[in-house]
């Protein structure tokens, strides 16, 4: 019985971790920037995936500065799915802040505060400097331990070589804590940092590629280093400007960036470390690396909103800004004017516009399939067949929270693969947008405060996208 419960806790945690998008793996795109059929988590959308695929190369090559990208399209076509590719296909390196629109009206800040920092976040600098390193491979790791626990503290020896040299150093209780943590052994290449005592294992030596005990899949394989033991070495760390920011307004420094409390950073603190910066970029200490912000519900933002982004475009360190809507023509936020997408037709002026299309249903099935394999579940082609046609007929996003409940209707009856009978109960069970008001203008007169009694049933049918 207690074997049970715990795979069933393991099931349901994995469950959990399924994100809306983390079956997005990049843009899906060859090397000529021509869009794979299905690659990467990405299903259709040729055109609007190309254009992403040109502004990606532009934001790795530094040719784009002070732009922004609009990802314009009807519900569920993928838009936040493409600016999740163009993140992951950018790298770790590349920061990448996302914010939605809707945010910035629930934060205890101002909301040109909000955007400065979500600005900053997407801001990123290399900061170069010179440290001593010990770099070799260990001969030999040899710890005293005390007879009796508490007596004395552990001491110890460690023997490293290069190709030229072999060297003993004494260890103390910290650094035979930092080996016991790494788990180095005989035959590992080490570098140690002089001022930290950080130890970074680099990999085995090759003189051990032989031993039977180091072999595995995740074993890397490396020169014994040449010359001197003890170099410097150039080290290169990479933070963001908001980063830099908290921990020079708070006074618990790097810890604020922890608790979360950053509140509102001065102005003259920033203008402090912007000046900064730009010294350590004149002297070659630092670089420079504009991001992408992401922008999700940019309809949401007010007309003070959008004059802050007008602005923020044109600081030459200003970050790659994309942003998504799924508005048509409609009112700008804080004004009685309407506009395409309820933006200014001032930032639109600036904006590189995407579009995004309506998945045809070979493109509906594929994503299904896609993300029955991201949330571990079988399920017949007659069930996914019909699940597409309830996703063509309905929404992508309503086929898709029907996986997961069709599967847990198989697992009810003791079965293995998800059918056509588990498809069907599970859309009986939960109502579309579309039946959901059918039964709403059914029965509205036993609906508290109804305020559409006028409206007869195809008016309210044809409201719902």
């Amino acid at each position: 019985m207690t074997e049970l419960k715990l795979s069933e806790t393991r099931d349901l945690t994995r469950i959990e971790r399924v994100g809306a998008h983390s079956h997005i793996r990049g843009l899906g795109l060859d090397s000529s920037l021509e869009p794979r059929d299905v690659s990467e988590g990405m299903v259709g959308q040729v055109s609007a995936r190309k254009s992403a695929g040109i502004i990606l190369q532009m934001i790795k090559d530094g040719k784009i500065a002070g732009r922004a990208v609009l990802i314009a399209g009807q519900p569920g076509t993928g838009k936040t799915a493409i600016a999740m590719g163009m993140a992951k296909s950018l790298g770790l390196e590349t920061p990448f802040a996302m914010i939605a629109g809707s945010e910035l009206f629930s934060l205890e800040m101002s909301k040109t505060e909000a955007l400065t920092q979500a600005f900053r976040k997407a801001i990123g600098v290399r900061i170069k400097e010179e440290t001593e390193v010990i770099e070799g491979e260990v001969v030999e790791v040899q710890i005293d331990r005390p007879a009796v626990s508490g007596a004395a503290a552990k001491t110890g020896k460690l023997t490293l070589k290069s190709t030229e040299m072999e060297t003993v150093y004494d260890l103390g209780a910290k650094m035979i804590e930092a080996i016991g943590k790494e788990k180095v052994t005989s035959g590992d290449v080490i570098a140690i940092d002089k001022a930290s005592g950080k130890i970074t294992k680099l990999g085995r030596s090759f003189s051990r590629s032989r031993d039977f005990d180091a072999m595995g899949p995740h074993v890397k394989f490396v020169q014994c280093p040449d010359g001197e033991l003890q170099k410097r070495k150039e080290v290169v760390h990479c933070v963001t400007l908001h980063e830099i920011d908290v921990i020079n307004s708070r006074t618990q420094g790097f810890l604020a960036l922890f608790t979360g409390d950053t509140g509102e950073i001065r102005a003259e603190v920033r203008e402090q470390i912007d000046t900064k910066v730009a010294e350590w970029k004149e002297e070659g200490k630092a670089e420079i690396m504009p991001g992408v912000i992401f922008i999700d519900e940019v309809h949401m933002l007010d007309i003070e909103c959008f004059s802050f982004l007008n602005r923020a475009l044109e600081n030459e360190m200003s970050p790659i800004l994309v942003v998504a809507t799924n508005r048509g023509i409609t009112t700008i936020r804080g004004t009685n004017y309407k506009s395409p997408h309820g933006i200014p037709i001032d930032l639109l002026d600036r904006l590189l516009i995407i579009s995004t299309q309506p998945y045809t249903e070979d493109e509906i099935h594929k994503i299904l399939d896609i993300r029955c394999q991201e949330e571990d579940v079988d399920m017949s082609e007659g069930a996914k067949h019909l699940l597409t046609k309830i996703g063509v007929e309905t929404s992508l996003r309503y086929a898709i929270h029907l996986i997961t409940a069709a599967a847990l209707a198989c697992q009810k009856r003791k079965g293995k693969t998800v059918e056509l009978d588990d498809i069907n109960r599970v859309y009986n069970l939960f109502l579309d947008v579309k039946r959901s008001t059918q039964y709403l203008m059914e029965y509205q007169s036993q609906y508290m405060f109804s305020e559409t009694c006028e409206v007869d049933e195809d008016d309210a049918i044809a409201m719902v996208p």
